[in-house]
């Protein structure tokens, strides 16, 4: 997780063990989160709020023109919840210890940007070995380097200042020769995409694959509109702004409507969260971040990640817990567990009482119930003593929230949180999707696959609406205050903001459950950056060898590489004479059947590769799913992907000439 120097004062609450301990973890049932600066009993903490005032339920704030737009939204659910959690804070007397977080020093925040985008080399000490920064650079587009070149400037700057004589290499002379071909590249690139829109348009519903809303219809008209994930999304943004007949309407649109957003199929397929390595993954996070950043300064809407800073925490427990720290102790019982055990029981228990409850958390549990149950859960769970079928549906609703908002730092992050609730500032719904997007990537895993499950289990809540009477609107202004916790965050707490934060994360929220498939879609742009980035590293591994530097390092090791090459050339010649012009060799080497050549065609695919191993009836086949074996693409450009069932293979071969092709499991 990244440090960041914060843009404001922060106030952050450790936990501190008292002698009420035991009933820290659940005070009240009546629990809701987040818009109250009074401050939370574990692991709470305010960022520039006013604590001198607490508001009690809805403000009396006129609404103005700042919330026409959501009229039509109910907003009594989510004061309700709200009032709720105030007045189990109200009644909490735990001990609590503050931290100040210092202002940034000049500079000091664009040095944490650089850092965490991988471009740590491009100034300071390292500034003289910048390779892997150059890689970087070499594959951004025009607004992402622009993006790296504001912040180096400014870091620049600041060290020019303060007398260091570092070596800090000129941004814009490392894109100088690049900016010219990449704008003629990046504007066929858009011409053509407009051009192939245009021919395909009366075919574009067979093409596209469609994110089903009818299950979760509202009361109001919805448009369809295409997500395009081969072109970045600031040069979109960028092209739009650019274009006199395309400017972004001035003013927001309705919030009320929002529209079915579908992806355009990808011939070289879909890349989820968790179908990449972990070494490609990390190269996508940087990529993010500055995608991301580029994208809000596209659109001038500032991006200052806050600083997450170390805090007192507990160190065991259900509540109160960080996720790293649950889930490192929920893996030493369950190896390979990537969500909270507490959280998948929670879940599971409310769905086993049926969904059709009405005001499925909306409702809260009994305050002393739910206090009693927390004091149980703490002292039974993990010893499998205590007994679930005395928990109410409501309690263990309750018992949820209090979870998510009991962690020392929230679900969303402390990094992020504000960017979260900046999303809905940007001008389109488009781009607050692309920005949930780029965001949700950039969470750590542990949050994310959490997140994940929190958004697939209140889709599930909805689809039960005619019963539970629990809308998208509904669930959206529940949980809305449980997630972002914070009100007002970098403002002051006035009833004004108070509303339109309100109102604004309520509709953040709604839009990530309705959009929750895009959102751990890995846009293709990023994919293919990743791809250059391993093309360019290789194509320097190779230059590197006759530097000084690194001979004494490598001088055991390439010799020994040298000879691996050889060999590797030997076996591929052997391979490319065995193996003729068009047809790819897939190993399986978990399967009875461990190789077979495929013939490429224009409509292969891999689930059509996968299945011809599966056809073969025999040893281990027989005792495997479809659903459990999927095809990689391991080496090449990529490091290792696992595939999507409708990726075409010759297109996918032609992108990626060197790679192996593999079958295997997830859990391989």
């Amino acid at each position: 997780m990244s440090r960041w120097s914060a843009s404001q004062g922060v106030v952050l609450t450790a936990y501190h063990p008292s002698s009420a301990d035991a009933e820290a973890p659940g005070s009240s049932a009546k629990e809701a989160a987040g818009a109250s600066p009074v401050s939370r009993r574990s692991g709470q903490y305010n960022m520039n709020h006013d604590n001198s005032k607490k508001p009690s339920g809805k403000p009396p704030y006129n609404r103005s023109g700042s919330q026409d737009s959501l009229d039509e939204l109910s907003m009594d659910d989510y004061w309700k919840e709200l009032e709720n959690i105030n007045e189990t804070r109200g009644n909490s007397s735990e001990e609590q210890a503050v931290v100040l977080v210092k202002e940034p020093d000049e500079g000091e925040l664009e040095e944490e940007w650089l850092k965490e985008a991988g471009l740590s080399n491009l100034f300071g000490e390292a500034a003289a070995d910048s390779q892997e920064s150059m890689v970087v650079l070499a594959t951004l587009t025009r607004t992402q380097a622009a993006a790296v070149q504001k912040r180096v400037e400014t870091v620049t700057q600041t060290m020019r200042k303060k007398n260091k004589q570092y070596q800090v290499p000129d941004v814009r002379d490392i894109f100088k020769q690049q900016n010219e071909s990449k704008e003629k590249e990046i504007g066929s690139e858009h011409q053509s995409v407009r051009t192939k829109e245009n021919k395909e348009e009366d075919t574009k519903e067979a093409s596209c694959q469609h994110i089903d809303y009818d299950h979760q219809r509202e009361d109001v008209p919805v448009t369809e509109t295409d997500i395009n994930l081969e072109i970045s999304f600031s040069e979109q943004a960028a092209t739009l702004k650019d274009d006199p007949a395309g400017k972004v309407l001035k003013g927001k649109e309705d919030d009320t409507l929002l529209p079915n957003f579908r992806l355009p199929k990808d011939k070289t397929g879909t890349t989820k969260i968790g179908d990449l390595a972990p070494q490609d993954m990390k190269k996508v996070h940087a990529l993010a971040l500055i995608e991301l950043t580029a994208l809000f300064d596209i659109l001038g809407t500032e991006l200052k990640p806050q600083k997450a800073i170390k805090i007192k925490t507990k160190e065991s427990g259900l509540f109160g817990v960080p996720l790293s720290v649950l889930l490192e102790q929920d893996q030493k019982r369950v190896p390979g567990i990537r969500i909270p055990l507490i959280f998948q029981k929670l879940i599971s228990h409310i769905e086993e009482g049926k969904l059709d409850t009405e005001g499925l958390l909306r409702i809260p549990g009994v305050a002393a119930r739910v206090k009693n149950l927390c004091q149980e859960l703490e002292a039974k769970f993990y010893e499998g003593t205590f007994h679930w079928e005395n928990v109410k549906q409501h309690d263990a609703a309750s018992l949820l929230k209090l979870f998510i908002r009991e962690l020392p730092q929230p679900l969303l992050t402390v990094e992020y949180l504000k960017a979260f609730q900046d999303v809905q500032k940007l001008p389109t719904k488009k781009h607050q999707l692309q920005a949930l997007n780029l965001l949700v990537l950039l969470l750590p895993d542990g949050n994310r696959d959490t997140l994940k499950a929190l958004l697939e289990f209140l889709q599930r809540v909805i689809d039960h609406r005619d019963k539970n009477k629990m809308t998208l609107k509904n669930v959206a202004m529940v949980m809305a205050p449980n997630i972002f916790m914070f009100h007002g965050l970098g403002s002051k707490n006035t009833e004004q903001s108070e509303f339109v934060m309100a109102a604004g994360t309520a509709n953040v929220m709604r839009f990530m459950i309705r959009n929750q498939n895009l959102l751990w879609t890995i846009p293709t742009f990023l994919v293919n950056q990743v791809r250059k980035q391993n093309t360019e590293s290789q194509k320097k591994e190779k230059k590197d060898k006759a530097v000084k530097k690194l001979l004494k390092k490598m001088a055991y090791d390439r010799e020994k590489h040298e000879k691996q090459d050889k060999n590797v050339n030997d076996v591929k010649s052997v391979n490319e004479a065995d193996v003729p012009q068009g047809v790819i060799r897939v190993q399986a080497p978990h399967l009875s059947k461990v190789s077979m050549a495929i013939q490429l065609t224009e409509e292969l695919k891999a689930c059509d590769v996968v299945a011809r191993f599966l056809s073969q009836k025999s040893g281990t086949v027989q005792s495997l799913k479809k659903e459990e074996v999927f095809l990689y693409e391991v080496g090449g450009n990529i490091g290792e992907r696992c595939l999507d069932d409708d990726t075409y293979m010759k297109d996918l071969h032609q992108l990626n000439p060197n790679a192996e092709w593999v079958i295997k499991s997830k859990n391989c």
